[in-house]
């Protein structure tokens, strides 16, 4: 699919290692699209590919901005949210899911028209969204420890399964019935049965605090998490719950995702940096790159079918709101 960018100039990065000295930098700046009148924090991101559209969770500003990718411009605000958090947009169903951190509501839009459908309510702090193509269930973290389970067809509720604490990301196996979830308040990660709905076991974190972005190597049973305390990226053993690898990583992460064409993995950090580690086997990575952003830059979102990294800026200072995207060569 082609987009129509304007390439913005040249970006400076810093490449880590000798070993690297000569690769080309895994991630470029193509396009800056700002988002007017936006204040406060953001959170998370969704696309509508064939629509060619981004929908940016303005946490603090309690709406969903809606940006046209083709123009790289705003179109509209939707309005009448309160801690916008997670955004879902559900193609094959032609719906958008927003999740409330402020009343636990997700709201539900018609996919095209962005007209509202209904709203679910869950009773508190509705976060992170995940959809489950296989059952048209969707998956929504809130409260003190739960993650509740939504029919995305015709937005029943079908069930709930409880956490020690609550949860920020969690990823689902496609060739498995396991998801893993991030518990940072209780400092573990938890790995739930989605068809047993209950937590079969939780791996202990002693040394590692706020275990927030998280993204899953199924193929090699890996599963990579986001530290702040300390920032670290720590790699997983699915099978055992084993760490495999450790690397230092930007600070304040907040989202993180496995390219799984090119064997990388781009983590985002509130300190003003998205970082390039490469794979160079299951349990060996590198950093490859630290690319500067903004400080506060520290949710995005990875679009392999089109290989660009969305990053959402929020406003601070003279830097106005906006969203940048980053092409893969």
């Amino acid at each position: 699919m082609r987009l129509t960018v304007l390439l913005l100039g040249t970006l400076m990065v810093s490449t880590v290692g000798p070993a690297f000295a000569q690769e080309a930098a895994p991630l470029r700046l193509m396009q800056t699209i700002p988002l007017p009148n936006v204040v406060g924090r953001i959170d998370h991101l969704a696309v509508d590919l064939k629509g060619q559209r981004l929908f940016v969770a303005a946490l603090g500003n309690n709406t969903v901005e809606v940006v046209d990718l083709r123009s790289g411009t705003w179109i509209r605000s939707l309005t009448g949210f309160q801690e916008p958090q997670g955004v879902a947009f559900i193609a094959g169903l032609g719906k958008l899911f927003v999740s409330n951190g402020g009343t636990g509501a997700v709201n539900i839009f018609g996919g095209e028209s962005l007209q509202p459908l209904g709203v679910v309510k869950f009773p508190d702090d509705a976060d992170n969204v995940r959809y489950d193509a296989s059952t048209a269930q969707l998956y929504v973290g809130y409260g003190d420890g739960t993650l509740g389970i939504l029919d995305a067809k015709d937005g029943k509720q079908l069930g709930d399964v409880k956490l020690a604490a609550h949860p920020e990301s969690f990823q689902a196996e496609t060739a498995g019935t396991r998801i893993f979830v991030n518990v940072p308040n209780a400092n573990q990660i938890a790995v739930v049965d989605r068809t047993a709905r209950r937590v079969v076991t939780t791996w202990p974190l002693t040394d590692t605090r706020a275990n927030f972005p998280m993204d899953l190597d199924e193929a090699n049973h890996r599963l990579f998490v986001g530290f702040r305390q300390p920032a670290k990226l720590l790699v997983f053993d699915t099978e055992s719950g084993k760490v495999v690898a450790s690397l230092d990583c930007a600070g304040d992460a907040d989202d993180l995702f496995y390219d799984r064409e090119r064997k990388q993995i781009y983590l985002s950090g509130g300190d003003g940096f998205v970082d390039v580690f490469a794979q160079r086997a299951a349990d060996h990575y590198v950093l490859n790159t630290k690319l500067p952003t903004a400080v506060g830059a520290r949710t995005s979102l990875w679009v392999p079918a089109i290989r660009r990294l969305y990053l959402a800026v929020p406003p601070r200072g003279a830097q106005g709101a906006e969203v940048r995207g980053y092409d893969v060569p």
